[in-house]
């Protein structure tokens, strides 16, 4: 019996039970882009376009904006928004003092080029200690890890408030393609899955990580492959590069029925454990049921332990997250077995 004949399928829930979908109707569009003309103009980053697209499209649910100074405290010290709901890295934005200074009740949020993409509520206007702040969420005050340069290099109060999008960012075409939360789970329930796996990464692809996608494979009915394309370290790979070779991948090596690549809109943190369970929580809105979490997922340098993401997992109580971690060791290409194997399979010293 194929997949495809085992009955009705449906995705499991988004995170706190719906997608939040921050993009305006057709026929408010129109109205809208007249008021965010006249409105004081904030001019987004890499890490902002990226957020608002993820929010646009429900990636981020349950948020519906930027957050506001309880849950964001919250998310800071406990990994919580403030009604409990397991949420683990900020979500902000700052603006230039001076844009507030007349104190608006809302913004218009634009590219680099000066497009408007969305309108924000100023609901809130804080201005929490970014020391502070880095030294929680990353595990460390040191300002060479590139998630606490970002948050110190931050300027200017937070505003918090939900976002109605009237478009969004302009994204190359070697960046696709580009599924929303909507999309993909529409796609795995037409493939008849019941089952679906999600992959995070920022590297290209090499042969660890199609031996974990076969490996998931074996036990799940598809695989997301989900790039994360938005903004990473300048030394890391270009993402359209990374998608190429994920294309390639697909066309010759891959079962093209089970395997489905969209790019992850998000900006990478570097928050280790964090941004693991992070991680998992958004591709829950995607409509997976498990993530493959490696060595070092999210990781950077030496700030966090080889298996310091997949323990992160540990903490949460049964039925939390409501997506499950497929742990898995450090891969490598064994020349005595002639194979990829980990230390799980593979008797032989290095």
């Amino acid at each position: 019996m194929t997949v495809a004949q085992r009955g009705s399928v449906s995705s499991p829930a988004p995170h706190g039970g719906r997608l939040t979908e921050r993009l305006v109707a057709a026929d408010r569009a129109e109205a809208l882009a007249e008021q965010a003309a006249r409105l004081p103009a904030v001019s987004l980053d890499g890490r902002g376009l990226a957020d608002l697209e993820c929010l646009a499209v429900g990636a981020f649910s349950p948020l519906t904006g930027f957050l506001g100074a309880a849950d964001h405290a919250s998310v800071v010290e406990r990994g919580r928004l403030a009604d409990g709901q397991v949420w683990t890295l900020p979500v902000v934005l700052p603006v230039p003092a001076e844009v507030l200074a007349s104190g608006p009740e809302r913004l218009a949020l634009t590219d680099r080029d000066g497009t408007v993409l969305a309108v924000v509520d100023v609901e809130e206007v804080h201005d929490p200690d970014r020391a502070t702040e880095a030294k929680l969420v990353f595990e460390t005050d040191d300002p060479a890890h590139p998630g606490v340069a970002a948050t110190l290099a931050r300027r200017g109060p937070l505003v918090g408030g939900p976002v109605q999008v009237l478009r969004l960012p302009a994204v190359p075409a070697e960046l696709g393609p580009r599924l929303t939360p909507a999309q993909v789970r529409a796609e795995a329930v037409a493939r008849g899955w019941r089952t679906l796996a999600g992959f995070q990464t920022r590297n290209p692809i090499h042969r660890a990580h199609e031996y974990l996608h076969k490996v998931a494979l074996e036990h799940v009915d598809g695989l997301l492959l989900h790039p994360l394309v938005g903004e990473t370290k300048d030394d890391d790979v270009p993402a359209g590069l990374r998608m190429a070779c994920y294309r390639v991948l697909l066309e010759g090596y891959y079962p093209a029925g089970r395997v489905l690549l969209s790019a992850f809109p998000a900006a990478m943190r570097y928050a280790g454990p964090r941004e693991a369970v992070f991680h998992a929580l958004v591709r829950k809105n995607y409509g997976c049921t498990h993530l493959i979490v490696g060595r070092d997922h999210a990781g950077v340098g030496s700030y966090y332990g080889t298996y310091a993401a997949q323990e992160a997992f540990d903490a949460y109580d049964p039925g939390e997250l409501d997506i499950t971690p497929l742990r898995f060791e450090h891969a490598f290409f064994c020349r005595r077995c002639e194979a990829m194997a980990t230390s799980r399979t593979c008797p032989h010293p290095p």
